[in-house]
Order: C-alpha cells, then structure tokens, then sequence
C-alpha cells in the first residue's frame, strides 16, 4: 500500500459490501439520538481491516496512521470512525508513540459523536497501546479539563483495564489518587455518559480496592451525581451497597 487516499476508498469500499439497513435500524435503540450507520458490526469492522493488512504484509505503523486519519477524516458512518480506530489495532501496542495519544485526543473530540465510539476507542486501541507503554497513562489525567465530553469521558474508561492488570511478569496498579482525582474534577460535569464513565472507573476499582472506593463515596455522596454512584457501587458486597445506598442514592 503506497497511496493512503486509494486505500481509505477501497476500505470504505469494504465497509459498504457489508452494509445491513435491518441491522443499522436496530443499532438506534442503544443510542438516545438517531445515529447514521451502515448497519455493521463490530466485530466485522474489525475482521475488513484484519483482512486487509493481511493481504498487506509489512505496511509502516505510520502509514497506517495516515490512513487512520484519512479515514476518519472522510467518516459519514458510525462504523467508518470504528474503521479508522481498527486500522491501528495491532501496531498499536509497539508501533508507535506518544504521538497517538495527541492523535487520540484530537480524534475524539473531532470525529467521535457517540459513546460507542469513543470506547471503542479506549479499549481496543488505547487499551493495546498502554500495554507498551504504561508509562504514558498518566498523560490521561490531562484530558478531565477537555471542552470535549468524549475526551472527558476517555479520560476514565482509557484506564478502566489497568485498575490492575499483569503485563508481562509484572503487576500494573493505577494509583487511587490517580482515580479519585479524575472522578473528584468530574464530579460536577453536566454530561451523563462522563459521569456514567466516572462510576465505570469506580466501580471497577471498587473490585480491587473496596474499602477506599467506599469511603470515597461516604465522602461524596452528597455531592455525586446519581448515574455515577449507582454504576460505582453496582458490583460491591451486598452488605456494604446495602449501606452506600442507604445514604440517599438509592
């Protein structure tokens, strides 16, 4: 693949032959506002790019990051904003940089509209790319100040798998500071699918340390919205939510 514009057409070509306007009708009921979809499913979005690489072996992680953005920049669909996300899958994780999380905030806040997209993003192409390079999590913390919502909510749900997590022979924890912090600054955002994205990241570290997150809400509750309280105490001891939920958020 040398011309990205011809590969961005032939992958849209792809994308279309697969195209279901029965299956796209049904997707709208996991969205609050209509969505414009091809009616293609994720796991086909992503097995058009597997395909397509395999016929292509050896393509540059910065030709395929040329293409991403051609194809994001061209997006009409939902699943071309998936598709562009896919192109980078599998050199996400040792072919490139720190320059995809700029790309990413940028992505975000340009061409995704919806919340499916934006955790696409956060758990199949953030997910493999802080596998490789842990130490660039922490950059995340930036994105709670975003005017972007799906940044905001990224800035959670990027992080949701390294609550803790093996990678390799060692044990990644993100630090509860790193946590409560994010959730504190967003306490107050207007926009439900951050404050949804904020108990997501509770609730997951509510599993690995129960104790804290609980004091953390006894500490907040008065001022947590509800979505975010209600996800982060979803998965906790009966006993202990029994008791959270007493507290006025039930």
């Amino acid at each position: 693949m040398t011309h990205v514009p011809a590969a961005a057409d032939d992958l849209a070509k792809a994308l279309a032959a697969r195209a279901d306007p029965e299956f796209a009708v049904r997707m709208q009921r996991y969205f609050p506002h209509e969505i414009k979809a091809l009616g293609v499913s994720n796991a086909a979005v992503a097995e058009i790019a597997g395909h397509y690489f395999r016929e292509r072996p050896g393509v540059p992680a910065a030709t395929r990051l040329r293409l991403a953005e051609e194809v994001l920049a061209r997006a009409e669909y939902h699943e071309e904003v998936l598709l562009g996300f896919a192109v980078l899958h599998k050199v996400a994780r040792t072919g490139l940089g720190p320059e995809l999380l700029d790309r990413c905030e940028h992505w975000l806040g340009t061409y995704v509209s919806n919340w499916a997209q934006c955790d696409d993003m956060c758990l199949k192409l953030l997910y493999p790319f802080f596998l490789g390079h842990l130490e660039l999590i922490p950059r995340t913390r930036e994105w709670v100040g975003s005017p972007s919502p799906w940044v905001r909510r990224a800035a959670n749900v990027a992080v949701v798998k390294f609550v803790r997590r093996k990678v390799g022979r060692t044990v990644f924890e993100l630090p509860t500071s790193h946590v409560f912090g994010n959730c504190v600054r967003l306490m107050h955002d207007r926009d439900v699918y951050v404050q949804k994205g904020s108990g997501w990241l509770l609730k997951v570290t509510a599993e690995v340390h129960p104790d804290e997150v609980a004091e953390f809400l006894r500490t907040w509750h008065e001022q947590m919205p509800r979505d975010t309280f209600r996800y982060a105490v979803e998965k906790m001891d009966p006993p202990v939510r029994r008791s959270l939920m007493e507290l006025g958020q039930g």
